[in-house]
């Protein structure tokens, strides 16, 4: 069985790991998350996810002279309205004008993901619809406020407050819009016998 590196320091994403019982540790990746500006939405994540991969595997490799029997998991997610990235919140006024653009209205969660094992390169997406039911401005701020959703693409977790009393309805995986398509990434890492 390989040995599994996530390339994340994202908790949600170590958390469905773990959920997921697949044996792993972390090397965060240093890559930054720019991407060509004529690149197509969907694909941005997975090209974020292939570079966050490859600069582990540097660091795989400058530390064991190889990469051996390891697999790199990298994934980034991106909130997309209206065809437009929402990014991380930079402060509170930011988080606050996400949300309310987000309010009663339905978005696309993109995750990508890079698997990188034995000189191969595995790369997919996964795409979850959310529609939000309209949030009034209480709601927004006590959310921003007590939940500082800074590190956060779109300025939200599902799985806090706002997901249980703001979210209408889902239409994808679930765990996707957590940061990780966990059910299919288990079922890829199986596919390339990675996993007995």
């Amino acid at each position: 069985m390989a040995s599994f590196i996530l390339a994340s320091q994202s908790p949600r994403r170590k958390s469905l790991l773990e959920w997921a019982e697949l044996p792993f540790e972390i090397i965060v990746s240093d890559s930054d998350e720019n991407f060509p500006a004529s690149m197509p939405i969907a694909e941005v994540p997975a090209f974020i996810a292939k570079n966050k991969a490859l600069e582990v595997e540097q660091k795989v490799v400058d530390e064991f002279q190889a990469l051996g029997a390891h697999c790199i998991i990298a994934a980034d997610t991106v909130v997309v309205l209206d065809q437009i990235i929402m990014g991380k919140p930079v402060d509170r006024a930011d988080a606050i004008a996400s949300l309310t653009k987000l309010s009663g209205k339905t978005h696309e969660v993109i995750t990508g993901v890079c698997l990188l094992y034995h000189g191969k390169t595995e790369i997919f997406s996964e795409t979850t619809q959310v529609s939000f039911h309209e949030l009034t401005n209480a709601q927004i701020e006590y959310y921003v406020d007590a939940y500082k959703p800074y590190d956060k693409a779109g300025g939200y977790a599902i799985q806090e407050w706002i997901g249980v009393v703001g979210i209408k309805s889902i239409q994808g995986d679930f765990y996707n819009v957590m940061g990780l398509p966990v059910s299919k990434l288990m079922q890829k890492i199986k596919q390339l016998g990675l996993l007995d």
